[in-house]
């Protein structure tokens, strides 16, 4: 399993947007385009500091590479439909909104999957996960 260190994914994606007008690697391809809807971390992204630098929740925004990182794990989530069902749950939820805001509904349930995992000591509940999605597909 790929698990790399907090430079190697900020240099990933510091690089990717960096070049993101020449030749890119499929992953590459697919962070540009989730940097490219964030235009709020543009700048981030380019700062001379952006590898050094934390978000604390106390500066009142999010961390650009967690938030991207997410969406990647997300698109590859639906991409191999795992866990099973998430590909169809998200679907519904882009066709409610966008894929861009069904992405954000589902950070929200993959955040709270992985609190829940931390705080019992059990695996993640990818059953509860999608369920959560689904709930919100379905949201009147």
């Amino acid at each position: 399993m790929f698990n790399p260190s907090k430079n190697e994914v900020r240099s990933f994606f510091i690089d990717a947007w960096a070049r993101r007008d020449g030749v890119l690697t499929p992953l590459e391809t697919l962070a540009v385009r989730w940097i490219e809807q964030h235009p709020e971390y543009h700048d981030d992204l380019t700062a001379p500091d952006a590898l050094q630098r934390d978000w604390g929740v106390e500066q009142g925004r999010s961390n650009p590479f967690l938030h991207l990182s997410m969406h990647l794990s997300i698109s590859e989530q639906v991409s191999i439909d795992q866990p099973p069902g998430i590909r169809q749950a998200c679907q519904l939820l882009a066709a409610r909104s966008s894929e861009h805001e069904a992405q954000h509904a589902v950070m929200e349930c993959l955040g709270e999957m992985l609190w829940q995992a931390q705080r019992s000591g059990l695996p993640p509940d990818g059953d509860a996960y999608v369920d959560c999605v689904r709930r919100r597909a379905t949201r009147d």
